[in-house]
């Protein structure tokens, strides 16, 4: 897999919100409020890395798992919120710490801001008072990466739209995938999802089969996979 710097992110509409960004450690969001709620954004991203880093302190094979794990019924709430998305997937729990960490910052600044918009890695948190948002697809080399959009309903209610890739990007991937977006409304669901749809693309033959898994896992809205020049999409998701 190969490293691509965020330029993506000069793409993103400000929509008469205030835009910056926190970045602590591995976790590097870009976040659009009502207001500038960078000192909210901090403390809670600080509070929600500390309860995984802790977890894992005392709990070494959470961070290496590529399989679900047992729920601890002690562990923090981002902790069974991750184990419970890897359940239902099929993957390891750290296969959606980004999801999970753009959802709790995303519901933590819901409290101080009507519309926040979160992204961090390709996952992204919306919540949006109004109007429908448009989510552009970066799919690599692919002759389809920024030519494909979804078109989101935003009516109040927080939405995840995660994205992963066999082809670009740090995260573990076993698949080939140039793309795999996922919509639920729940960021943490979504991006375990993306992940382990994109593990079962090898060759666009695997498209129909792992748009099928992708729509069994309960939660999932709809799903799109770009391999190469092909592109297939399912469930409850509109192209824009």
């Amino acid at each position: 897999m190969e490293y691509r710097e965020r330029t993506y992110r000069n793409r993103i509409s400000k929509r008469g919100l205030v835009s910056f960004e926190v970045k602590i450690k591995e976790t590097d969001l870009y976040i659009s409020a009502d207001s500038d709620c960078r000192d909210t954004a901090m403390e809670s991203v600080h509070r929600h890395r500390e309860f995984i880093e802790e977890y894992i302190r005392q709990n070494p094979p959470f961070i290496n798992s590529i399989r679900p794990l047992e729920t601890d019924e002690f562990a923090p709430a981002i902790i069974r919120e991750m184990t419970e998305a890897s359940r239902r997937c099929g993957v390891g729990p750290m296969a959606s710490v980004a999801g999970a960490i753009a959802r709790n910052v995303g519901l933590d600044l819901m409290k101080c801001s009507d519309n926040v918009i979160i992204e961090n890695g390709g996952d992204i948190f919306l919540k949006l008072m109004s109007k429908d948002a448009i989510v552009g697809i970066f799919a690599g080399d692919s002759p389809l990466s920024y030519k494909v959009s979804i078109r989101l309903k935003c009516e109040g209610v927080p939405v995840g739209v995660c994205t992963s890739s066999g082809t670009v990007g740090h995260s573990l991937s076993f698949g080939r995938a140039d793309a795999v977006c996922v919509t639920s409304e729940s960021v943490t669901l979504a991006d375990a999802a993306a992940t382990a749809i994109c593990n079962r693309v090898k060759r666009e033959g695997d498209i129909k089969g792992a748009l099928d898994f992708g729509l069994r896992i309960k939660g999932v809205m709809g799903a799109l996979i770009i391999i190469g020049d092909k592109l297939g999409i399912s469930g409850d998701i509109e192209l824009a």
